[in-house]
């Protein structure tokens, strides 16, 4: 399975991004999408996650503002991040979790996209 993120880039603080992080490869399903970021100095967070398509969950400090959403016909997952502040700047993952065709289950990390918001 491989993952291809893209749509970081350089935003004044209160402006607007949208990452996307498109999989593909041989796998059954894919059972929860999620982005992760992760700052200098810092561990990486958990920013959001969909899990089975339907079931959503946010970090606090982007609860309201970011977005989450996947396209189930393209494999892709989405995050709108709304009212972008300082201290989201960060790295940026997507991770897939998939059962693949023997039944197994593994997750697969995308390569980070970095997004900066200057204030």
């Amino acid at each position: 399975v491989q993952l291809q993120a893209s749509g970081g880039g350089l935003v004044q603080a209160g402006g607007s991004l949208r990452l996307s992080c498109a999989a593909s490869g041989s796998f059954f399903s894919i059972r929860a999408m999620s982005w992760y970021r992760q700052a200098p100095g810092k561990p990486r967070e958990l920013v959001a996650s969909m899990i089975s398509g339907v079931r959503t969950n946010y970090a606090d400090s982007v609860k309201g503002r970011f977005t989450i959403s996947r396209d189930d016909a393209k494999n892709t997952v989405y995050l709108q991040m709304n009212s972008l502040k300082p201290e989201d700047t960060a790295v940026y993952y997507c991770n897939v979790d998939v059962r693949r065709l023997g039944g197994t289950t593994r997750a697969f990390w995308g390569q980070g996209t970095q997004v900066t918001v200057s204030s």
